[in-house]
Order: C-alpha cells, then structure tokens, then sequence
C-alpha cells in the first residue's frame, strides 16, 4: 500500500505505508506535509517510519519535525508501539505526556486508538 488519503472517524487522514521510505530529515517531513495538502488534516505516520533519531530527544529531530507540522497547521499521529524508547527516556516519556494532552500531535498504539482520537476531538 502507498501512502493514502482515507476518511477516519469523519477526518481525512493521510495514512503512511508502514513500509514506506523511511522519515528521516526534515524535507522527508515537509514531503508528508505536501501530502497531505491534497486534503487530510491529519498525518498518521507508523513509528517504525520514524528514523530513530526522533525518538532520541537530544538530536532535536522530533522537535524539528513537530514544528513543521505545527507551522503547517496539520496533526501529526505517530502511530504504534513506542514502548521501548519510552523505557529508554524520561524525557520522551514527558514529551509523549504533553502532547496527547493537546491537539496538534498524538502518540497513539494503533489506529483504533487514532478514530477514538479523531472521534473526541470532534
């Protein structure tokens, strides 16, 4: 499957192939963004697209790339299993906290996770 527009729980999402090129600088985020500009609001992106750097709060990957698509006016879901860069980092474990408090970028285990998201936000 190729990277997809799809409507979510009433939300047009784009939906990134689990298998596709790996997101690893900031042009392969603005890429998602131009995407994502055929119509979704929302980017959900499986964790395991995210190169690992994002998950390494010190490289300052995630934030580059979060504020991209805050710029941009777009959420951003990080979707799946994070779990063992949770355990490895405090500091991302706040970051995770912080950002599902809020609306513009969720960390969330799966897609059913994501329409229940989609769904509250309204």
């Amino acid at each position: 499957m190729a990277d997809e527009l799809v409507e979510r729980a009433g939300v047009t999402v784009l939906l990134c192939d689990p298998a596709g090129p790996p997101i690893a600088t900031e042009a392969d985020a603005l890429d998602l963004i131009g995407a994502a500009f055929a119509g979704a609001s929302v980017v959900a992106v499986p964790a395991q697209r995210l190169d690992p750097r994002f998950f390494a709060l010190g490289t300052r990957f995630a934030g580059e790339v979060m504020q991209k698509f805050v710029t941009y006016r777009l959420r951003l879901a990080v979707v799946g299993d994070i779990s063992a860069h949770l355990a490895d980092s405090g500091a991302l474990r706040a970051l995770v906290a912080e950002s599902n408090r809020h609306d513009q970028v969720w960390f969330v285990p799966d897609l059913a996770a994501l329409d229940d998201r989609l769904r509250a936000a309204g």
